[in-house]
C-alpha cells in the first residue's frame, strides 16, 4: 500500500506544481503573440532578464562544478537549450494552437532523448519501453495530423515544435553524458543566453514593448521570467530530491495536462476527439515508459 507520508505529499505538490507552471507556457505565449501585441524578441527579454537575475545565485553557489564543466561545453549546452530553443517553441506559437505546443514538444523530447542515449550513453531501451515510446510518436502524428484540418498552416509550428523538443533532449543527454546537474547548467545557459537577446530587443523592440499596458508588461515579466525561468526549475529540483527522479519525472504528464485545459478555457481552441486521441496516446505512454519500463545498458 502506498505511504503517503508528508514528505512525499509534499514532492508531489512541488512537482506537479512546476508541471502545471510548464503547461501554462504555450498558453500564455500564444495570447501574447496573438492577443496582446507581443513579438517574439519581448517574450525573450521576459525571460532573460528576470530568470538571469534570480539565477544568478545558483550559478555562483555551483561555481566549481561550472568550473570543471568549462565553457567550452557551457556553450554547447546553450546551443541546444539556450535561446535558440526558446525561439523556436515561442516562434511556434505564431502557427500553431497552443494545444499543439504544450503537447508536441514535451512528447518529442523523450523518443528523441532516448535514440540519443541509446547512441551515446549505450542505454538500450528495453522492448517495453520502445513500444511506449512509439506509441508517444504516433500520438505526436495524430496530434499533427489533426492540425492540418482545423488550423491551416500549423504544420510550420509543428515543424518548430519538433525542433524545440529535439534540441532539448540533446540538452537533457548531454547533462546525463557530463554529469552535469540540470538546474545549475540550466542557470548558465540563461546567463549565456542574456548578453545575446538584450542588444536587438533594446534595438528594435524596447520602445514598442514598453508602450504596452503595464499591467501587461509585469504579468509577462513575471509569467515568463519568474515563474517559468526561476520558479519552476527550483520546485521540480526541490521535487527530484524528494521523489527521486522516477516519480519525479511522471509528473511531467501534467503538461499536456494543463496545456489542454488552459489552451480550451482561456484561448477557446478545440481540442476535438482527434487531438484528444493523440493527447491520450502521448500522456498513457509517457507512464508506461517511465512506471513500467525501463533501459538497459549496451
Amino acid at each position: 500500500m502506498l505511504n503517503l507520508s508528508p514528505r512525499l505529499l509534499f514532492g508531489l505538490l512541488l512537482g506537479s506544481l512546476a508541471s502545471v507552471i510548464w503547461g501554462g507556457h504555450a498558453v500564455v505565449a500564444r495570447l501574447a503573440l496573438v492577443g496582446q501585441g507581443f513579438h517574439v524578441l519581448d517574450i525573450l527579454f521576459c525571460r532573460y532578464v528576470p530568470a538571469s537575475l534570480l539565477l544568478l545565485p545558483l550559478v555562483w553557489r555551483h561555481r566549481e562544478e561550472m568550473r570543471r564543466l568549462g565553457w567550452r561545453r557551457i556553450f554547447v549546452l546553450f546551443l541546444f537549450a539556450g535561446c535558440g530553443n526558446l525561439i523556436l517553441f515561442v516562434s511556434a506559437l505564431k502557427f500553431a494552437p497552443a494545444t499543439h505546443g504544450s503537447t508536441i514538444a514535451p512528447m518529442i523530447s523523450p523518443v528523441f532523448g532516448a535514440l540519443l542515449a541509446w547512441w551515446l550513453l549505450a542505454e538500450r531501451p528495453t522492448r517495453g519501453r520502445a513500444i511506449a515510446l512509439a506509441v508517444m510518436l504516433a500520438g505526436v502524428l495524430v496530434i499533427g495530423w489533426d492540425g492540418l484540418g482545423q488550423h491551416p498552416g500549423a504544420w510550420r509550428g509543428d515543424l518548430l515544435l519538433a525542433g524545440a523538443g529535439v534540441t532539448w533532449s540533446v540538452f537533457t543527454v548531454l547533462l546525463r553524458r557530463w554529469q552535469v546537474s540540470a538546474i545549475p547548467a540550466a542557470a548558465a545557459v540563461t546567463l549565456v543566453s542574456l548578453p545575446l537577446i538584450l542588444p536587438p530587443f533594446l534595438a528594435f523592440r524596447a520602445e514598442a514593448f514598453f508602450a504596452l499596458p503595464p499591467g501587461l508588461v509585469v504579468w509577462m515579466l513575471v509569467a515568463q521570467g519568474v515563474l517559468l525561468g526561476a520558479i519552476s526549475m527550483l520546485l521540480f529540483a526541490r521535487s527530484v530530491e524528494t521523489l527521486g527522479a522516477t516519480r519525479a519525472s511522471t509528473l511531467s504528464v501534467l503538461v499536456p495536462v494543463t496545456g489542454l485545459i488552459l489552451s480550451a478555457v482561456v484561448l477557446g481552441e478545440e481540442i476535438g476527439p482527434v487531438k484528444a486521441l493523440g493527447a491520450t496516446l502521448c500522456m498513457g505512454a509517457m507512464l508506461v515508459a517511465v512506471l513500467f519500463t525501463g533501459r538497459r545498458v549496451g
